[in-house]
C-alpha cells in the first residue's frame, strides 16, 4: 500500500503542533546520519536561522547516505518524549541539484491554490 501524498511542510514549520501520525513531506541537506540508530538529520537555512529535522530511517534502509546532499522525505510525524518531532521516513530521496527556492515558491503557490479552492467550495455550499 502506498503512503498518502502528505502535506508539504517547510523544515522550520515542523514542531510539536504537527499532528502525530500526519503524513508530511519536507526537505533539507543531510548533515548527519547514524546507521546504528537509524537516524538522519536534515538541515536547512531560513532567514538567519538554521533548522534541523530528525528523520527515522528504519523503513528506508539500507540507503547510500551522501552527507551534504539535498534530500526530500515523505513520512509520518512522530512525537518522542524529550525530543522534538521526528519524521518516520517511508520515502527518502536524494534530490541534489534541485532548485530549492523554486520548490519553496511552488509550495507557497500550491497552498494558495488549495486555500482558494477551499474558499470556493465553502461559499458554494452555503
Amino acid at each position: 500500500m502506498l503512503p498518502s501524498a502528505g502535506v508539504y511542510y517547510f523544515p522550520w514549520e515542523i514542531n510539536s503542533s504537527v499532528p502525530e501520525g500526519e503524513a508530511l513531506r519536507t526537505f533539507g541537506r543531510l548533515c548527519c546520519y547514524d546507521m546504528a540508530r537509524s537516524e538522519a538529520v536534515l538541515a536547512t537555512q531560513h532567514s538567519s536561522a538554521q533548522y534541523q529535522v530528525c528523520v527515522d530511517t528504519k523503513f528506508v534502509e539500507p540507503f547510500q547516505a551522501q552527507l551534504g546532499s539535498c534530500y526530500m522525505v515523505l513520512g509520518e510525524a512522530e512525537h518522542r518524549e524529550g525530543e522534538g518531532p521526528v519524521v518516520k521516513a517511508r520515502i527518502l530521496t536524494c534530490v541534489e541539484g534541485m532548485n530549492v527556492p523554486l520548490l519553496e515558491q511552488a509550495i507557497q503557490e500550491q497552498r494558495k491554490y488549495f486555500n482558494e479552492r477551499q474558499e470556493r467550495m465553502g461559499s458554494s455550499t452555503s
